[in-house]
């Protein structure tokens, strides 16, 4: 990951003052993800670039300081593109803390006003495109080129990958500069690798302070960059109200008002989706449930605080995401007799496993869309012909529907994983050839306010082995 910092201020060489990195040294640093260089492709009076690179060690981010139980393979196959995203801003706050804070005491005079800067990073994952790097820095005083990376520049047919070359040209104070970058580049990629816990929005206000209360995109950069974990964005609006003495409500995202303009709370369509699982399981008269591709075991946890459940089996194949959803059991403060009843292990929806047999029901919430369409045979197959629960419940978005998120582009999907999104109908052609080779019957549930005429945000499908759905 590469990215450069250019002044062509008087003096551009007074750089390395603001950035406490002489232009003469190369220096690395050890960080989380690897080792982070910084150096000087060019060092003149009237031009002065910085360049921060930052090697990724793969598998040294996989097994993590002091892990020993990772899975062995896991350690060394792995495909993940590594572009300027969360990994390179930790970097950027390591390399850069002091500058980013805006103290230099050798020259605070420089520190304190606007410089001419440029940025450039090669290779910046960015959901929403080039548009949406710019609806981001263009109203932080930037001049923004965002051009999309193709997939492949020998093969164009293949059109545009998720990432751009960004280009910044502005006069920034350094400080601010640099703190642009590091709530932004993981906003753009809408992602962190790392559990966001509460004290990420301390991160955010501190970095954010002076710009985000008063950017127009305000409501996107705090939901990203807190992994859209309503409980820290809540936090995050109420501190920034206090910075703009505006009322909370005014930022909140997901605060609509009524036609008497009565503020009236929305449910969040992840909550949604739980309730209406649970609704259904406990319809069916479900005790025992496995949850397949539990991911940060949302619904694990909701699960193992409902009495009515007594045994409850997390599976994913993550075992990252497992880690995760331990942290939100233990976090949780659940009580050892509940805990006793919840149980998390690592395997696959698409293979055959024994211990996946002998539930009452299973569920498969926003998991299918996961998959490549091949490999939908071999999860049916050892899901419904091999494990057969009782009650299967299915969650998947309805394409339809997307059109209504205005941060959304036309034809993205709503998660960069998302292999396919289907249609109402779509989706109900493929439940009902499953339940015709498997034994069920399938009825269908909507989730989330529905549209009369694209229905609603969320599709689900319960099958009922030999009975009524």
């Amino acid at each position: 990951m590469l990215m450069t910092l250019t002044s062509t201020d008087t003096d551009a060489t007074d750089l390395g003052y603001l950035l406490h990195k002489h232009p003469d040294k190369v220096q690395t640093f050890d960080v989380s993800s690897g080792r982070a260089h910084v150096f000087y492709p060019a060092a003149d009076a009237d031009r002065c670039t910085v360049a921060l690179l930052l090697e990724v060690d793969p598998v040294g981010l996989v097994r993590g300081k002091g892990r020993t139980d990772a899975f062995a393979l896991g350690q060394y196959v792995n495909d993940r593109p590594y572009a300027a995203s969360s990994l390179f801003a930790v970097a950027l706050g390591r390399v850069f803390r002091t500058a980013m804070a805006g103290r230099c005491d050798a020259r605070p005079d420089l520190a304190a006003r606007a410089l001419p800067l440029e940025i450039h990073v090669p290779a910046l994952p960015c959901r929403g495109g080039p548009e949406v790097a710019r609806r981001l820095f263009a109203p932080l005083g930037w001049t923004v080129t965002a051009a999309p990376v193709p997939l492949d520049e020998t093969v164009p047919a293949w059109g545009e990958s998720r990432y751009v070359d960004l280009r910044l040209a502005g006069e920034v104070r350094l400080a601010d500069a640099l703190n642009h970058l590091y709530v932004l580049l993981p906003v753009l990629d809408d992602a962190k690798h790392y559990w966001v816990s509460p004290d990420e929005v301390d991160k955010l206000i501190r970095a954010g302070d002076g710009w985000l209360a008063g950017h127009p995109d305000r409501e996107l950069i705090t939901r990203r960059y807190l992994a859209r974990q309503r409980r820290l964005v809540a936090q995050a609006v109420a501190r920034l109200a206090e910075v703009d003495d505006t009322e909370p409500e005014a930022l909140d995202y997901d605060v609509p008002a009524d036609g008497e303009g009565v503020p009236a709370r929305r449910v969040p369509l992840a909550q949604a989706r739980r309730d209406g699982v649970l609704e259904v399981l406990k319809k069916a008269g479900a005790t025992t449930v496995l949850d397949l591709g539990c991911g940060e075991g949302a619904l694990v946890k909701a699960l193992a605080e409902d009495p009515a459940f007594t045994r409850v089996v997390g599976v994913d194949v993550s075992h990252r995401a497992l880690e995760a959803a331990n942290w939100r059991l233990w976090k949780g403060r659940l009580p050892d007799r509940v805990r006793e009843r919840v149980e998390l292990r690592q395997s696959s929806a698409t293979y055959r496993d024994a211990r996946n047999a002998g539930f009452d029901a299973a569920v498969l919430m926003e998991v299918i869309e996961h998959l490549d369409p091949p490999r939908l045979p071999a999860l049916e197959r050892s899901v419904f012909g091999y494990a057969q629960p009782g009650t299967v419940v299915v969650t998947t978005p309805n394409v339809e529907y997307n059109v209504r998120y205005p941060d959304l582009p036309a034809g993205a999907t709503r998660h960069r994983d998302h292999r396919f999104e289907w249609t109402r109908a779509q989706f109900r052609a493929w439940a009902d050839a499953v339940a015709t080779r498997y034994g069920y019957t399938v009825s269908y549930l909507p989730i989330g306010p529905e549209d009369e005429e694209l229905g609603p945000p969320t599709q689900l499908a319960v099958f009922a082995r030999g009975g009524a759905a």
